[in-house]
């Protein structure tokens, strides 16, 4: 699956997800005569796939009008459906922050030449008082600074209301800018972490943590190609979904859970113990087990679905490769050893 709203288009890792959609993509560009391309296969790919209702109806519109799926064509498609929507959130965004900024920068350009003219005049206006000899000259002087501080409290006023509007602007402008930047990080399907966002984020805290004090336990849904099959790949959707609704209930707070790809998932847990991975780990898996999930339409029971876990501790010179493997390898021991089950490294050697 595509998630258009991203900088970078994400899709789903699932082999048997994607072989099906292969079969089905491959025949419709020959039937088209659409040129073999990574830009008009993901174009492709995310018709058949179904979840980009704008880019299905403008395709089928061209196929309804007989237009030839050309290089201008792709390429207008590419970028209006499936690469170009944040990138347009963004730019409009930045446009906004230049007007709001040029504006306040306007306003107080406007008090600060303001307040020069005035204090010019307030000077010259103290030498006349002190070589004005006649009361009647005095008091016109002064009417003239009392009408001139009037004009720049005036002023002073307008830029007030200025810099409060460009205030609340720029408050509107952070909330945009953190809602685009949740959508470029989250996983269209379950809400977690992206793929992209776990990487950034598995970085970053191998960066500042302590080894031995940072686990990562990788899971994933035992005999999924199955479940597909028999169910469908929406039924699938949402064993995918009930899991990582799992995760997110019994990680804790400050860890960070996220979809590694297809139906496998991920928890990074800095300042967490060897004993606590472990013990969340296993708490999901028998919560898999326990449950009974039925399918929406007819309650028709799906049985006994599984998950199988593998943890790692982070050691002394680990990168996210090395630690992802490790993790990867105690998981592929889980499935080797019988699934549904929790396998941490170390006992691996």
């Amino acid at each position: 699956m595509s998630n258009s709203s991203s900088l970078i288009p994400t899709y789903d890792f699932s082999p048997s997800l994607n072989a099906g959609y292969l079969k089905k993509i491959l025949p419709l560009m020959v039937q088209h005569n659409v040129a073999a391309n990574p830009i008009n296969y993901s174009i492709w790919y995310d018709y058949v796939a179904g979840h980009n209702a704008t880019l299905n109806a403008a395709v089928n519109f061209l196929i309804k009008q007989q237009k030839p799926f050309d290089c201008d064509i792709s390429v207008d498609l590419y970028q209006k459906y499936i690469c170009n929507s944040s990138l347009e959130s963004f730019e409009k965004i930045n446009v906004q922050l230049h007007k709001v900024i040029e504006q306040a920068t306007s306003a107080i350009n406007d008090t600060y030449n303001k307040a020069e003219e005035t204090n010019d005049s307030f000077q010259k206006k103290t030498v006349m008082l002190e070589n004005i000899p006649e009361t009647g000259n005095l008091k016109t002087v002064l009417e003239e600074i009392i009408q001139e501080t009037k004009a720049l409290a005036i002023t002073s006023q307008t830029m007030q209301g200025k810099l409060t509007e460009a205030n609340h602007e720029m408050e509107q402008l952070r909330a945009e800018l953190a809602q685009v930047k949740q959508i470029a990080t989250t996983d269209g399907l379950t809400g977690l972490l992206n793929r992209r966002a776990f990487d950034h984020t598995l970085a970053e805290t191998l960066e500042q943590a302590e080894p031995a004090k940072t686990c990562l336990s990788m899971l994933d849904i035992d005999h999924f190609k199955r479940i597909n099959d028999t169910y469908g790949h929406t039924v699938g959707d949402n064993v995918i979904k009930y899991v990582a609704s799992l995760m997110k209930k019994h990680a804790d707070n400050h860890h960070h859970v996220a979809r590694y790809g297809g139906e496998e998932l991920a928890i990074i847990m800095p300042n967490t113990s060897e004993e606590r991975a472990l013990e969340i780990s296993e708490t999901i898996r028998s919560s898999m087990e326990a449950a009974r999930l039925q399918r929406k339409n007819d309650s028709q029971s799906l049985g006994s679905i599984t998950i199988s876990i593998g943890v790692a501790t982070m050691q002394q010179g680990d990168d996210p490769e090395s630690l992802i493997v490790r993790a990867d390898n105690a998981l592929y021991k889980a499935k080797q050893s019988g699934r549904n089950k929790v396998v941490y490294h170390n006992q691996l050697n």
